[in-house]
């Protein structure tokens, strides 16, 4: 069924909040611990990825403002490749993303053990929250995209304010003791190799730079918009990781932090006491619900879209009268709650953490191939942008394959096998698509 009333849609301030508030999940909240073993290599690893992810956004944005059309990755591999090109990227995209989302929710919930002990404590308690999380998200989004933005634009907005405590505190420090406390800067020490593997570290920080790109059609004016929240979304949360994260690892000394289960809540509350720490933890809880608010609204979009095109069951391209792909996202929940139950099934463990490896690499090859397409179309002289796209282009495919050269060999053979797996799917919704066609 089709919409039948005015739909509301996305515009610029949403939009944006949906990019920042998918690429800034729980996640980043432990990304100090891994990245302190690195010093000031990792400061130079957010540089490159921060400049790489820029470099993304303006692809993104110059396909979307040529092809503003649902399913974003999906839309513009196949505007420059072919249906069964664009369906192997957006199979695996997909796929990327309902487990990433598996992983999203449960470090989210997680954070509120810090309040609940018995989250922790009690055999399964922690599964059945974080299915409720999912399944009540789900239905945010399944009342509309805009309610679902709102959402977004909330839980963004109370997501940052702990990063930027912990940038105005590190500021505070350094100020106060003129630079003695931050770590000496010796340049033997920095080489291309800590650097790569800290760059590596740092993108899983970045995926989501495209989420505006999804829900197009949602979108208003979205020519202008989408461009415009990508290239903002991606900056505004590029500054706030740099100079977060930095504060922690320059300030801290290296073996706390990389000891540390927590290292935002442990240095704010190192410097502003116990209690601060605390609810910082409830921050980090809502960044993680902010970010999985987000990527369930893409996880819907994006079979819908796929569907819509023929290459994906006909039974997800339909909408419900507020013109949200509800079936598509019961589907994807259903496979997300799946996950869910895999990774509290202890002998699956290793299987669910392999899973996550696989998704993060699906999300590097989407952006490789939408750097081709950039390139191919813009060669072919099917858009409008200027001369240096062809460049940018070619830049972020490099940047790209980089990134997925420092996944490993494990990683990419195995997405390999992922996308080859997505080839039986694509050949019986074409099928069914013909089918429905002769009728």
């Amino acid at each position: 069924m089709q919409s039948s009333r005015p739909v509301r849609q996305l515009g610029l301030v949403m939009c944006t909040a949906l990019v920042v508030g998918n690429m800034i999940g729980s996640g980043i909240f432990l990304l100090p611990a891994t990245l302190a073993p690195f010093g000031w290599n990792s400061i130079f690893g957010w540089v490159l990825t921060i400049a790489g992810g820029i470099l993304l956004a303006f692809i993104f944005g110059a396909l979307s403002r040529n092809f503003p059309k649902a399913g974003g990755p999906y839309a513009f591999t196949q505007e420059a490749f072919g249906p069964m090109a664009g369906f192997l990227v957006a199979w695996s995209y997909w796929i990327s993303i309902w487990v990433g989302n598996a992983a999203v929710a449960t470090g989210a919930v997680s954070y509120l053990s810090v309040f609940f002990p018995s989250l922790s404590s009690t055999t399964g308690l922690h599964a059945v929250v974080t299915i409720a999380v999912i399944w009540l998200l789900t239905f945010v989004n399944c009342r509309g995209t805009y309610l679902a933005g709102g959402v977004q634009l909330v839980t963004t907005l109370l997501k940052v304010l702990p990063l930027f405590a912990v940038i105005i505190l590190g500021a505070v420090i350094i100020g106060g003791d003129g630079g003695a406390s931050v770590a000496p800067f010796d340049a033997s020490e920095i080489s291309i190799g800590p650097i790569t593997a800290a760059a590596t570290l740092t993108l899983w920080g970045l995926l989501g730079l495209e989420s505006a790109t999804v829900p197009a059609e949602k979108v208003k004016d979205p020519t202008r918009t989408i461009p415009r929240a990508t290239m903002t979304g991606m900056i505004i949360t590029g500054i706030i990781y740099l100079f977060a994260c930095s504060a922690i690892i320059l300030l801290q000394p290296t073996d706390e932090v990389a000891a540390s289960s927590a290292p935002f809540a442990d240095f704010v509350a190192k410097h502003w006491g116990a209690e601060a720490g605390k609810w910082l933890a409830l921050f980090a809880a809502i960044s993680g619900f902010g970010a999985l608010n987000g990527w369930i609204l893409l996880q819907g979009e994006l079979p819908n879209a796929m569907a819509k095109g023929g290459v994906f069951p006909a039974y997800l391209a339909r909408t419900s009268s507020r013109d949200t792909p509800v079936r598509a996202l019961v589907v994807s929940s259903l496979l997300m709650t799946g996950v869910v139950l895999l990774n509290y099934s202890k002998s699956m463990t290793e299987a669910f953490k392999f899973i996550l490896l696989l998704s993060t690499t699906a999300s590097l090859v989407m952006y490789f191939a939408c750097a081709l397409s950039a390139l191919k179309l813009k060669m072919a002289g099917r858009m409008t942008a200027p001369p240096i796209l062809s460049l940018i282009a070619a830049i972020a495919a490099l940047y790209a394959i980089w990134a997925i050269y420092g996944a490993g060999v494990e990683a990419v053979t195995w997405g390999f096998v992922l996308l080859v797996a997505g080839l039986p799917v694509y050949f019986i919704a074409k099928r069914d698509a013909v089918i429905s066609q002769a009728r």
